[in-house]
């Protein structure tokens, strides 16, 4: 069964760049069946999904959230990894990685947890000075 982990700072200041990895257990990120998500829920907020990359395939990124998101993959290490840079109070939420059978697509609809086969635990991010 794969397992995922996020892991990354709790805390980030205003103005720069938040970086979280995901690392996988029980199977790996180098096969094209799955695609590998971040996905983030603000506080009082609905699930939004930031972003999602798969091996063959181009990176996917939210429009929304393209000119500040990058992510890439490390298949050596089994992670991949959310960099989202110019980050604001409003960047504040409980960030996830996520496996889904195949690429997600983008509809700007609610994003769903059943949308994704797998979830990590969640982890919290806090923007602030």
């Amino acid at each position: 069964q794969v397992q995922l982990q996020e892991s990354g700072p709790g805390l980030v200041k205003p103005s720069q760049t938040l970086a979280l990895t995901c690392t996988v257990s029980g199977g790996s990120i180098a096969t094209v069946s799955y695609s590998w998500n971040w996905i983030r829920q603000p506080p009082g907020k609905g699930l939004e999904w930031m972003g999602g990359t798969r091996h063959g395939f181009t990176t996917a990124v939210n429009p929304s959230l393209k000119s500040r998101t990058s992510i890439s993959r490390d298949a050596s290490k089994n992670q991949f990894t959310l960099q989202l840079s110019s980050v604001t109070p409003e960047d504040t939420a409980v960030y996830y990685c996520a496996k889904r059978r195949s690429t997600y697509s983008y509809t700007g609809g609610p994003v769903l947890r059943t949308d994704f086969e797998s979830w990590g635990q969640g982890t919290q991010v806090t923007v602030s000075s």
